[in-house]
């Protein structure tokens, strides 16, 4: 649990009434509440998010610059056979 103040709004959310009382049983089992799982769920988003970014960015630096040593090599060099 957070131990820190934030804004907090709140928001309705509707869902079948066996699913909601399943993710009651999930969250009694993890000693958490529904509320407390919804808001770790909201920041695995903005992570998984981060991480997608830093990625995708990698990829695009790494993109037809290779380099061996103070050699470097072209995407050609690098797929002659």
């Amino acid at each position: 649990m957070h131990c820190y103040s934030v804004n907090m709004k709140n928001i309705t959310l509707s869902a079948e009434e066996a699913k909601i009382e399943k993710a009651r049983r999930i969250a009694d089992e993890r000693h958490t509440s529904l509320n407390q799982m919804f808001r770790d769920w909201l920041d695995s988003l903005e992570t998984q998010s981060r991480k997608g970014e830093a990625f995708l960015n990698f990829v695009k630096e790494a993109q037809g610059s290779y380099e061996v040593g103070n050699r470097k090599f072209s995407r050609d060099e690098m797929n002659e056979r």
